[in-house]
């Protein structure tokens, strides 16, 4: 595996016209590796031929109240996760070489960000479409690799690709989750024991709304016995549970092939969201 920290170098190694028809998979990460990050890279590495994992804690979808500078970070350890995982090249830019300039010119998603996390986090996912669109053009990817778990980048990172006829093919990965059923994040070391007994509350919950969605209850009562679950068995104060349209995150439609449950909960040092979809 080789480390890279320039755009420039980086991309001579991913020439097109080099490639001679070799596959490339990204991995967009912000670093602090669990394995719900390794499992990208793996399913990568099954469908390419090289795989390029990308560490940047990306400034601009963090709000001025937000984490950016308490982020959990720690390359060393990441860049082994990385390699026991099969990444070949491990893009970790500076702030300075992601973005050395800046002649205003903004992304700006659609109605998809005014939901769920993007309700409390204005200009979040301007931030994350920034990052992601430099990424795809940096490494030129055959396919790109996202969580479910982040359920709403995903489906307006999907949006972006398709509306605006970019090359590379988004695919979708499950969630990775603790045996207690939490679902693995980087923000998940913030929690005290306390906390992290409580956590697993959350996609209880969720498992919850799901029974109650197959016994056709309507939207408003499933969130509301969500949200009183999750009040009841943890002390997180919930920032939302939203039962929603999938992927174009609008007010639930039973004619939909999927819908989301989703919710976020801060808790004293750390926000945490999950998901879970619903056919």
């Amino acid at each position: 595996m080789e480390i890279i920290h320039s755009i420039k170098e980086l991309q001579q190694k991913l020439d097109r016209n080099e490639r001679a028809g070799r596959t490339v998979g990204l991995v967009p990460t912000m670093g602090f590796l669990h394995e719900g990050h390794l499992a990208l890279a793996k399913q990568a590495k099954k469908q390419n031929d090289t795989v390029v994992m990308s560490i940047f804690v990306n400034p601009a979808q963090f709000g001025p109240e937000e984490d950016f500078e308490s982020y959990p970070r720690d390359i060393d350890r990441d860049a082994k996760l990385a390699e026991s995982a099969g990444v070949d090249y491990l893009f970790i830019p500076s702030v300075e070489e992601m973005y050395p300039t800046d002649g205003g010119i903004r992304i700006l998603p659609g109605a998809q960000a005014t939901a769920l996390c993007g309700a409390s986090r204005p200009g979040h996912f301007d931030g994350v479409l920034k990052v992601v669109l430099k990424l795809f053009n940096i490494v030129d990817p055959d396919r790109s690799y996202f969580g479910m778990k982040d359920a709403q980048q995903l489906a307006i990172i999907e949006t972006f690709v398709r509306d605006f006829n970019l090359r590379t093919n988004i695919v979708r990965v499950p969630t990775v989750r603790e045996e207690d059923g939490l679902a693995k994040s980087s923000r998940n070391v913030n929690l005290s024991e306390t906390e992290r007994q409580e956590a697993p509350a959350i996609r209880q919950a969720l498992e919850l709304g799901a029974e109650l969605f197959a016994e056709g209850k309507p939207a408003g009562e499933i969130e509301e016995k969500v949200a009183a679950y999750i009040t009841g068995n943890s002390t997180g104060r919930i920032d939302y549970v939203s039962l929603l349209s999938y992927p174009e995150l609008t007010e639930y439609d039973p004619s939909s092939e999927e819908a989301i449950l989703a919710c976020a909960v801060h808790f004293e040092k750390t926000r945490l969201i999950d998901n879970i979809i619903l056919k």
